[in-house]
C-alpha cells in the first residue's frame, strides 16, 4: 500500500499542526534543504505549453528520496469557474524506486510558495520591514498576507487587484480570521499600494509579458518578491527595474529563470545570484538599507521535495490522516506478477516504510 494524501487530508493536517507553527515547519525544512543544494539533481522543469496554458513536470533527488510534481498553470480557468494552477505530486524512496506517498499539492504549492516568499525575504529584505503591498489578490494571496504576517512581523498590508472583487474576498478572509496587529489598506492602484511600502509583492495570473512595477514606483530599500512571472511569456516587471545600478536580483536555479522568470527580458551576461549562495554565505544578500532586492520566484522543484517530506513525516505522526492505496503489487513472489491476475492469495501486504527508516 502507498500512502495519499487528498486536499482534505491536508486541510485537517494543517488545522491540527496550525497554519503559522506547519509554515514554520516548511520554512526551516526548506532552508535545509537548500544548505544542501549540491547534494540534489537539478534540471529546469518540463514544460509543454498551449495557448492557454501550461502543463509542467518538476523533478528532483537528493539520491535518498525522489519527488516530481505536476501542475498546471491556466490564467483562463477562473473565468469557468476553475482553479488557476492545480498540482499533484509524488515522493519516492530511491533505493527501491517504490513510492512513498502520493499527495495532492495545489494547496500545498500556495503553502511551500509563500514559504518561500518568507525565507528569502529574511535574508533579502531589510529588518525592520513592516509594510508590505500585495499586488494581485487572487487564489495565493491569503498565503502570502498570513506567512509575510506571521513568520516576518509585517503589519500593514497594501491591497489591489484589478479585480475588485478579489480584494474584497481577501478583505474578507483576513477579517474572518480577527488577526490583531493586522492593518489592511485598500488601495486605488498600483502606484498607491507601493508608495512607502518595504516589501511589495506580486501574484498576478494574467500569462503575459505585464509591467506590473514601474521604474518610477520603486523606492530605495525596497524588497520586491516577483512571484506571479512564473512561464516565458509572463513578467510583472519593468525590466529597466532589473537594470538599476543599485539592485540585486537573486533566483532559484538560474537555467530554469532564464526561460520563466523576469530575468527572460535581460541578455544572457546579465548577472543573477542563486539563493542557496545567499544561505550559503559564498554571496551576501542585502548589503546596504538603501539596496533594492529582488527575488524573482518562479518556484523550484527542491520546495516541493521538502514540502512533499514534511507532509510524510507529519502524516507519521498523523497516522490517521493516511489514505492507504493498493497503486504497487505486494506479492509473496515478487517473480510471479501474473499471479496477482489469478488470485488474490499471491497478495501479501507489507508493512509501509517510515521516512527514518527511508533516510536511515
Amino acid at each position: 500500500m502507498v500512502n495519499y494524501m487528498g486536499v482534505e487530508s491536508v486541510r485537517k493536517l494543517v488545522a491540527q499542526v496550525g497554519f503559522a507553527p506547519f509554515l514554520t515547519q516548511l520554512v526551516a525544512e526548506i532552508e535545509t534543504d537548500y544548505r544542501r543544494w549540491d547534494k540534489f539533481d537539478k534540471s529546469a522543469r518540463h514544460a509543454i505549453h498551449s495557448k492557454v496554458g501550461v502543463i509542467e513536470l518538476m523533478p528532483t533527488s537528493d539520491g535518498e528520496m525522489y519527488c516530481f510534481k505536476y501542475v498546471n498553470g491556466h490564467p483562463k480557468n477562473t473565468a469557468e469557474g476553475l482553479l488557476t494552477v492545480t498540482a499533484f505530486g509524488v515522493l519516492a524512496d530511491v533505493d527501491t524506486g517504490y513510492p512513498l506517498l502520493i499527495s495532492e499539492l495545489t494547496l500545498t504549492t500556495a503553502l511551500r510558495t509563500a514559504a518561500m516568499s518568507v525565507l528569502a525575504a529574511r535574508h533579502l529584505a531589510r529588518p525592520d520591514a513592516r509594510v508590505m503591498a500585495l499586488i494581485g489578490n487572487g487564489a495565493q494571496s491569503e498565503f502570502q498576507a498570513l506567512a509575510f504576517h506571521h513568520l516576518l512581523g509585517i503589519d500593514t498590508l497594501r491591497l489591489y487587484d484589478t479585480d475588485p472583487a478579489a480584494s474584497d474576498k481577501l478583505e474578507r478572509n483576513l477579517a474572518a480570521l480577527n488577526l490583531p496587529g493586522l492593518r489592511v489598506v485598500r488601495c486605488a492602484s498600483t502606484a498607491e499600494a507601493v508608495r512607502g511600502a518595504d516589501i511589495v509583492t506580486t501574484v498576478t495570473a494574467d500569462k503575459r509579458n505585464a509591467t506590473i512595477l514601474l521604474p518610477e514606483m520603486i523606492e530605495p530599500g525596497m524588497h520586491l518578491n516577483a512571484v506571479g512571472g512564473d512561464c516565458p511569456g509572463k513578467t510583472e516587471l519593468h525590466p529597466a527595474i532589473l537594470q538599476r545600478t543599485d539592485a540585486r536580483v537573486v533566483v532559484e536555479f538560474e537555467p530554469q529563470s532564464r526561460i520563466e522568470g523576469e530575468i527572460q527580458q535581460m541578455p544572457a551576461e546579465f548577472q543573477v545570484t542563486e539563493f542557496a549562495n545567499v544561505l550559503l554565505g559564498t554571496v551576501a544578500g542585502r548589503t546596504t538599507a538603501a539596496e533594492v532586492t529582488v527575488f524573482d520566484s518562479v518556484g523550484f522543484a527542491l520546495e516541493d521535495f521538502s514540502a512533499l517530506r514534511t507532509l510524510y513525516r507529519l502524516l507519521q505522526q498523523n497516522p490517521r490522516l493516511a489514505q492507504p492505496i493498493d497503486l504497487i503489487p505486494e506479492m509473496a513472489d515478487p517473480k510471479n506478477l501474473f499471479g496477482v491476475l489469478q488470485s488474490p492469495a499471491t497478495m501479501t501486504p507489507k508493512p509501509h516504510p517510515t521516512l527514518e527508516s527511508v533516510t536511515a
